[in-house]
């Protein structure tokens, strides 16, 4: 049986991941975010998701210098999806002009034809 405290107390890695105050700053943007007062930090939008409001804690923690590990790098399908809307971004932009043009040149030809039928009429 002493061998098993031994072992257990002998332990590596055991400490604390985030320190008290960081949990503590954690806890309190929760707070801000249950009473709707928490706003993100570009949009300056609301905060509505749980997950949101502790990324929120832990980067202002992180931004004071207290203990709490590095935010999780991106997987290689994150990037591929960001990649993806980059460049999904720009064809929509393209095909919405090839669209305002279309809708133009129906106009154009509409216009030209009412044109025509009052020119018959006189």
């Amino acid at each position: 049986m002493a061998t098993a405290k031994k072992s257990s107390s002998t332990k590596k890695g055991s400490g604390r991941k985030y320190s008290p105050s960081a949990s503590a700053d954690v806890e309190r943007e929760m707070k801000a975010m249950k009473k709707g007062k928490l706003k993100s930090g570009r949009s300056g939008k609301k905060v509505t998701n749980p997950k949101q409001a502790i990324a929120i804690g832990l980067s202002e923690a992180r931004a004071e210098g207290k203990k709490a590990p590095p935010p999780p790098k991106k997987s290689a399908s994150a990037k591929k999806k960001s990649a993806a809307k980059k460049n999904s971004g720009s064809k929509k932009s393209t095909a919405k002009k090839g669209t305002a043009r279309k809708s133009s040149g129906a106009k154009k030809s509409s216009s030209k034809k009412s044109s025509g039928r009052k020119s018959s009429k006189a």
